[in-house]
C-alpha cells in the first residue's frame, strides 16, 4: 500500500510522491511565543512529530521548519505589558517551549526560524507582489490585493459569492466572514514602541502571514512537499500564505496540506475562563509523565477531535506501563524452543502495523497492532513456544516501531534515600515482617516509584 494522505486543499486521500526522490520538505507553523504552549497547541505539535517520524522509518531524508512567531500583535501587547524589550519577553517563551518538546518526547526539526530575524526576505516578497500589481501601499501601510488571485479561498473552501466582502484589515487573525485584503506591512505606530524596522518599504513592521512565507520558502524552496498546522490554520493564515506567495513566485506553493483537528478537554472548549485551560507543565505538576501526555496526544488520529480526560491519561499510563513492561521483559527472556508461529507473528504485524500508517497516520490502527502483538509473543513465550532468535526479531520490531511512537522511557537514578528504602524492604521481607515491607511499599508507591517482585530479586520502575 503507497503512503496517503487526506489534502485539505483538495479533500481527498491522495498517494504521497515526493518532489524530489527520497527527500521531504515539510513546513509547521510553529508557536506564537507571547505566552506557554497549551495541550491543545501540543496535540498539533504532536501529530506532526508522529508524520516526521514515520516519514523517516519510511526511509526518506526530512527537513522540516518550524517558525517561532516572535513579531505580531500578540508578543508586542505583551511585552508592552510587561515592560520588558520584546526579545526579552518572547525568549523566556521560547525556551519553555524547547524544554516542553523534551518532556514529549518530541525529535527537533532541522529548522527553527524566527520572524524578527527574516525581515529583509518578507520585505523581498513584498516587493516582488507590488511589482506583479498584487499588492498596494497607502499611507506606509502594505496590503496584499485578493482579487488578483483567483483561487483564493480554495484551501478552506469559501463560498466567495457568500461572503461578506471588506476593503482592509490590517490586524493579524480576522474571522471567516470577512474576505479582505490583508496586511503585508504595516507603518509604524507609536502604539508598537520601539517595535519597528527601517526597510525600501519604510519604517514598521511584517504582517502575521507574510512571515510564514517568507521562512518557508526560504529553507524548503519556492515549492515544497508538506505544510501543516491545525485547523484553525485553514484560515485566513495558510489561505493567505498560499495567495502572496504563489502571487509573488508563480509558482505552486505545497504539495500536500494536512491539518489536525481541536483539542477539547472533557467534552468541553478548552478556556482559561473555564477552568479547564492546562499548559504542559500543569499536568506535570499534577504527577503526569511527559510520555503519558504523549500518549494520550498522539493516539487519536489527528483528524479527529481529541477529548482530553483525565480518565484518559490514566489509561495512557496503563497501556504504557504494558508497552514497557512487555519490552524490558522480552529482552530478559532467555529463549526456548519454537513452533515456527513467532515468525508469523512478527511478519503480520510489522505488514498491519505500516498498512495503518500508510493510511494517513492512522494511529489507533496502529495502536491496536502494537497491542495485538504484545499479547501474541507473550502467549508463545509463556508456553516457551519462542526461541532466542525469534525474540530479538521481536525485540527489534517493537524497537522500530518505537522509532514511530517514542513511548519508551528512559529510568532515571533513584537517589540514595529511595535506594536505601528498597534495601529496608528487602531485609523486612527477609526477616517475614510484612507489615513493615508493605509500608514501605506504600511509602515508596506515594513517591512514584512501583515494586516488583520477580524470582530474580526486587525491580523498580516510575510511576508514569
Amino acid at each position: 500500500m503507497a503512503l496517503r494522505f487526506r489534502n485539505t486543499y483538495t479533500r481527498q486521500k491522495e498517494d504521497f510522491r515526493p518532489i524530489r526522490a527520497g527527500k521531504v520538505g515539510v513546513y509547521t507553523c510553529g508557536p506564537t511565543v507571547y505566552d506557554y504552549a497549551h495541550i491543545g497547541n501540543f496535540r498539533t505539535y504532536m501529530f506532526e512529530d508522529l508524520l516526521r517520524r514515520y516519514l523517516q522509518y519510511k526511509g526518506y531524508e526530512v527537513v522540516q521548519v518550524m517558525n517561532m512567531t516572535d513579531i505580531d500583535d500578540k508578543t508586542i501587547r505583551g511585552s508592552q505589558a510587561e515592560g520588558v524589550p520584546l526579545h526579552d519577553y518572547t525568549a523566556r517563551y521560547i525556551k519553555a517551549f524547547f524544554d516542553d518538546l523534551d518532556s514529549l518526547g518530541m525529535e527537533r526539526a532541522e529548522v527553527y526560524p524566527r520572524a524578527t530575524e527574516h525581515i529583509l526576505e518578507m520585505v523581498g516578497i513584498i516587493k516582488k507582489l507590488l511589482d506583479k500589481g498584487a499588492a498596494y501601499e497607502i499611507d506606509g501601510n502594505y496590503y496584499y490585493k485578493i482579487s488578483t488571485f483567483p483561487a483564493y479561498g480554495k484551501l478552506a473552501n469559501l463560498d466567495m459569492e457568500g461572503l461578506k466582502p471588506g476593503a482592509r484589515i490590517a490586524t493579524d487573525e480576522y474571522e471567516k466572514d470577512s474576505v479582505s485584503d490583508f496586511a503585508l506591512w504595516k507603518a509604524w505606530d507609536p502604539e508598537d514602541g520601539e517595535v519597528s524596522w527601517e526597510t525600501e518599504l519604510g519604517k514598521g513592521r511584517p504582517g502575521w502571514h507574510i512571515e510564514c512565507s517568507a521562512m518557508s520558502m526560504k529553507y524548503l524552496g519556492n515549492h515544497f512537499d508538506i505544510h501543516t498546522g491545525g485547523v484553525d490554520n485553514i484560515f485566513p493564515h495558510h489561505e493567505n500564505e498560499i495567495a502572496q506567495s504563489e502571487g509573488a513566485t508563480g509558482e505552486k506553493f505545497v504539495n500536500y496540506w494536512l491539518h489536525s483537528e481541536h483539542l477539547i478537554v472533557e467534552g468541553r472548549r478548552m478556556g482559561k475562563s473555564l477552568g479547564n485551560y492546562y499548559t504542559l507543565h500543569d499536568l506535570l505538576d499534577k504527577g503526569y509523565s511527559g510520555v503519558a501526555v504523549r500518549y494520550l496526544l498522539i493516539a487519536t488520529h489527528y483528524r479527529q477531535q481529541l477529548n482530553f480526560t483525565f480518565q484518559g491519561l490514566e489509561s495512557a499510563a496503563n497501556a504504557l506501563e504494558r508497552y514497557n513492561d512487555f519490552i524490558s521483559n522480552l529482552a530478559e527472556y532467555a529463549g526456548g524452543d519454537s513452533d515456527g508461529t513467532a515468525g508469523d507473528v512478527i511478519k503480520s504485524a510489522r505488514s498491519a502495523f505500516e498498512e495503518a500508517l500508510d493510511d494517513d497516520l492512522n494511529v489507533s490502527a496502529a495502536l491496536g497492532v502494537i497491542f495485538d502483538f504484545i499479547r501474541d509473543i507473550n502467549r508463545l513465550k509463556a508456553d516457551n513456544k519462542l526461541s532466542a532468535e525469534e525474540r530479538d526479531r521481536a525485540l527489534e520490531t517493537i524497537r522500530s516501531f518505537d522509532t514511530v511512537l517514542n513511548f519508551t522511557y528512559q529510568q532515571q537514578e533513584i537517589d540514595a534515600e529511595i535506594e536505601g528504602l528498597i534495601q529496608k524492604r528487602t531485609e523486612a521481607r527477609k526477616n517475614k515482617d510484612y507489615v513493615q515491607a508493605d509500608k514501605i511499599r506504600d511509602e515508596l508507591l506515594a513517591r512514584g516509584i512501583i515494586l516488583e517482585d520477580t524470582p530474580q530479586g526486587v525491580k523498580w520502575k516510575r510511576k508514569l
